[in-house]
């Protein structure tokens, strides 16, 4: 069996070598992008980023080397990096007809992400699906009906903050599920304490973020590894791949199946997910029933993950630039005075705010090298050949750090996003390029971002954040990231307390313009037996 396995990787190998090279030969067309020196049958294989690196460092490095757009071949497939935010728009955006596939990802698909939005290639799956949450949270207009939620979410969190300012990440974690799950499944989270479906959903976000890495996995160049059993010497992708697999299935099927059982009792919460299926009626095992429910899982994965990464990098903003927390609450103070919290009705009115959110999304890029994307044909950019298939991959990080669009790009500063008396034109909206290109742009930033508001401006109302103190010295915090397609801050420290006894009294008034909801808790439990 083993010999039988590296003799046919043997051959594969050769394969992929004699098939690049005939097609080079046979096709006249323009040089690929710059590059590192590929070697015979594997090409640039050692050149790749490994899992645990932050790949948007990693290709920065190409824009030195090679210039703004390179390229590296692996057993035959090729890589594209862009690494200046003019090829993007120019290429995802204006030729988003042809570049808005997704390439062949066998890891993806072995670990059952591959239905999710971010990875369908089907462009009829793609069209149904986007046309499912475009309805619902398409618009300014869609999302505002869901505004109490999200208000009655974000006064929560103050709430666990105060009462525990130590497990902030969590609380962050927590507020941004319960939104999601309940906008789209109806579903109410525990109180306090740990909920089922959130540590569920956290779980499959952080294997996500690793299983769709661009360029990482060596089974996405080399197909016959998808068939290597898992106790085979090197094979740790396939363990990998099986255990996240359980986790996809669940995180699918496990809410589906919760709000399938509240539809066929009387205490349905209208929800996402119920609107679909009462508008849209499906039997059970078939396509449409398999689009509607990825459509709902892509909900939370393109908007509660990305949310707890800008939200965190927001507090570890506030703790190492203290200046831009003075002015942001000196605007709160001055708008919305201190007897109420922020609310979306104020956003015309704080400019400051708006452009701190927008500083927030361009410090540290939720997707720093956002999601690849794959031309249906070939194309040709600034005279160099994009073969079709080839991989595109776009460094987001290094779009919105490029000092001669975001002159001082390390600082979080929000005022390059305003206009002042001197002339001081604002810089360009980081929304343009966090959220994706053309026909893939994410279809729940119009949720993310109505969250984010929220959230940061009833912080920066009721609380100071700054950087711990221990044993009466300040611990200085240091801004880390970790890897993944969505990146987080690495786990960090920082004082959050309330501004006053009066700010105190406001958060606690949370609890009585919006009391506790009953968990659904227990009725997932009936549900958890059945699928288990």
């Amino acid at each position: 069996m083993t010999a039988t396995l590296w003799s046919g990787l043997f051959v594969a190998l050769v394969g992929f070598y004699i098939a690049s090279l005939l097609s080079n030969r046979k096709k006249n067309h323009p040089p690929l992008p710059p590059g590192p020196r590929r070697l015979p049958l594997i090409g640039n294989l050692w050149d790749l980023p490994t899992p645990d690196q932050q790949d948007w460092q990693h290709w920065l490095k190409h824009k030195e080397q090679y210039g703004v757009i390179s390229s590296l071949s692996v057993m035959g497939q090729t890589i594209i990096i862009l690494n200046d935010a003019r090829l993007a728009v120019e290429i995802m955006e204006k030729r988003s007809a042809i570049n808005s596939s997704r390439p062949q990802q066998n890891f993806t698909e072995m670990t059952g992400w591959d239905d999710i939005l971010g990875c369908v290639k089907n462009p009829e799956r793609v069209r149904q699906t986007r046309k499912h949450m475009h309805r619902e949270i398409g618009s300014n207009k869609s999302v505002s009906r869901f505004n109490d939620i999200q208000s009655a979410e974000a006064g929560r969190f103050l709430l666990r903050v105060l009462e525990s300012p130590d497990q902030l990440l969590q609380h962050i974690r927590k507020e941004a599920g319960a939104i999601i799950l309940k906008v789209g499944y109806g579903y109410t989270i525990e109180r306090h304490g740990q909920d089922p479906l959130v540590d569920l959903a956290d779980r499959a976000m952080v294997e996500f973020s690793f299983a769709l890495l661009p360029a990482t996995w060596l089974v996405d160049f080399i197909p016959k590894l998808k068939y290597v059993p898992t106790w085979f010497p090197g094979a740790e992708f396939a363990k990998i791949a099986r255990r996240y697999k359980k986790n996809v299935t669940d995180f699918s099927s496990i809410p589906y199946e919760f709000v399938k059982q509240q539809m066929r009792s009387s205490s349905l919460a209208p929800s996402f997910l119920s609107n679909l299926l009462r508008d849209n009626p499906v039997e059970p095992g078939t396509e449409e029933e398999n689009t509607i429910k990825w459509s709902v899982a892509s909900l939370y994965a393109g908007g509660a993950d990305t949310t707890v990464s800008a939200l965190a990098s927001f507090f570890l903003a506030m703790a190492l630039f203290p200046e831009v927390q003075r002015k942001a609450k000196q605007e709160i103070d001055t708008v919305v005075g201190s007897d109420r919290l922020p609310q979306f009705k104020d956003r015309e009115s704080l400019p400051y705010i708006n452009a701190l959110v927008k500083e927030t999304l361009r410090w540290h890029p939720v997707v720093p090298m956002g999601v690849a994307h794959s031309p249906t044909h070939d194309d040709v950019c600034e005279g160099y050949f994009i073969p079709k298939g080839a991989t595109l991959l776009s460094n987001i990080w290094a779009y919105a750090h490029d000092p001669t669009v975001f002159p001082d790009p390390m600082t979080f500063k929000p005022e390059r996003f305003l206009a002042s008396s001197d002339g001081h034109l604002p810089e360009r909206d980081p929304h343009l390029l966090v959220f994706g290109f053309g026909r893939r742009v994410c279809p729940g930033r119009t949720l993310a971002d109505s969250n984010i508001f929220l959230t940061i401006a009833q912080v920066l109302a009721v609380f100071d954040i700054s950087k711990p103190v221990k044993d009466g010295k300040m611990v200085d915090v240091v801004p880390e990231f970790v890897p993944g397609v969505i990146s987080h801050p690495a786990p960090f420290k920082v004082s959050v307390r309330p501004r006053s006894e009066a700010h105190r009294e406001l958060i606690r008034e949370v609890e009585r313009v919006y009391p506790w909801e009953k968990s659904s808790a227990e009725e997932l439990a009936g549900v958890l037996g059945k699928t288990s």
